[in-house]
């Protein structure tokens, strides 16, 4: 009887012993993020980059169901301006030599970078361009990048013109936009933009096309063969598309390349009676057509300059001779007189394309589109972030004139560069749930 007592007593020790064990294991796999406030948290992670947030999913299921809140993607969206005028991920377009793939450098690690933190293992994943999984390859192997807007990328067929997706690299969420009405002979002009006020994303699709498709003598003259227009519209989460009519200006054959005020902004081409370029806006919300004011200087009326948006303004970048740039910004939108010229860009050639002048350029279909340099955005440090001849980055640091060629593991030969906000941002998220 007493030797049941003891083994009684001794089993019972035993089980609570192994359920303090388990209540220690348990408190240890805890981090201290279950006991805050849940306001506090998402307030939390949304200062984070986004490239943390894709690793903080992998925690575990409550952290996973904590990144993927709609209440995240809103505050990334939405945050301070002085915030928002900094990109936080550069993704890079590359078609060379076959099939489409998109890479990304992160902004955001790069300062953490700069900062000297970090192992030496940490550093190099950095300073490393990552490559995106596109779930829609098969379907659409050759495409372009048509704009990026609150972290979402517009992409278009680029072999057929026939199919749109709108695509979160960042969570690999896709959808593939209905088929718009083609023309058998057609020049296509793209935009994709978002408005504040409306919060409705539209895809803007400008067709120039002629209605006899034979084969002419006048293929050389081929930009100028095109009288008829066509200007579609697809507003995202709607069936199908609308037809606004004709447009009266040719713009260059490249997308829309600043979105600004919930306008996006192309350039036009010159006419025989009409050789002055100008800046024309579509606004998402009434969908008219506008032009713009221009900044005060003679350039802008060749063939020599390119749009940009530089901490949040409508900005030009004017070539000038012997590779200088000047970058004129427009302080208030859609005043004449704000036109600053804010920065002045001397003649650099980095040394990637020194080592590889040589090498074919024309190979790559978009190197027509290309001009020997871009401007692409300004990071919190001030420094200004360049693209030369679709090969190589380069910081130019305005305060000393300082150029510095921006080396990264992994990146490619050749690529277009694209100023993205990274998010987990989607098309349905309930932006009105702030």
């Amino acid at each position: 009887m007493e030797m049941d007592c003891e083994q009684r007593v001794f089993k019972r020790n035993k089980l609570e012993d192994n359920h303090d064990h388990d209540h220690q294991h348990q408190h240890q796999q805890t981090t201290g993020m279950e006991i805050l406030p849940r306001e506090i948290v998402l307030d939390i992670l949304s200062r984070l980059p986004i490239t943390s947030l894709v690793q903080f999913k992998f925690v575990c299921r409550g952290w996973r169901a904590l990144a993927q809140d709609p209440v995240i993607a809103n505050l990334h969206l939405f945050k301070k301006p002085e915030e928002q005028n900094h990109p936080s991920c550069l993704i890079l377009h590359c078609d060379f030599p076959i099939r489409n793939q998109l890479h990304f450098i992160d902004f955001s690690a790069q300062e953490t970078s700069n900062n000297g933190n970090g192992s030496g293992e940490e550093e190099n994943q950095k300073n490393k361009v990552k490559k995106f999984h596109t779930p829609f390859q098969e379907k659409m192997p050759e495409f372009d990048v048509v704009g990026s807007c609150n972290g979402l990328l517009c992409l278009s067929d680029s072999l057929y013109n026939d199919s749109l997706y709108i695509y979160n690299p960042f969570t690999r969420d896709y959808l593939e936009l209905p088929k718009s009405l083609q023309y058998p002979d057609q020049e296509v002009v793209f935009g994709f933009g978002f408005h504040p006020k409306t919060r409705q994303y539209k895809v803007i699709k400008i067709v120039y096309y002629r209605k006899n498709c034979s084969s002419s003598s006048n293929q050389r003259n081929r930009r100028l063969i095109y009288p008829r227009s066509d200007v579609q519209i697809y507003t995202l989460g709607s069936p199908a598309w609308r037809s606004l009519g004709k447009v009266t200006n040719q713009f260059v054959r490249r997308p829309s390349e600043a979105l600004v005020n919930g306008r996006l902004h192309w350039v036009t081409r010159p006419r025989r009676y009409s050789p002055a370029r100008r800046i024309v806006s579509l606004d998402i919300d009434d969908e008219q057509f506008r032009e713009v004011p221009k900044p005060d200087c003679g350039g802008l009326n060749k063939c020599n300059f390119h749009l940009a948006v530089l901490r949040g303004c409508l900005s030009a970048a004017v070539y000038g001779n012997y590779g200088k740039l000047e970058i004129w910004v427009m302080k208030e939108y859609d005043l004449n007189d704000s036109w600053v010229k804010e920065f002045n860009i001397g003649a650099h050639i980095p040394k990637g394309i020194k080592q590889n002048l040589d090498r074919p350029f024309k190979i790559w279909k978009n190197a027509g589109n290309s001009r020997v340099v871009r401007v692409l955005c300004v990071l919190e440090n001030g420094e200004i972030i360049l693209e030369y001849k679709s090969r190589v980055l380069v910081s130019f640091n305005p305060k000393n004139g300082n150029f510095k060629d921006l080396m990264f593991k992994g990146i490619p030969n050749w690529f277009q560069s694209i100023v993205h906000h990274g998010s987990f941002n989607w098309i349905d998220t309930p932006h009105d749930h702030m």
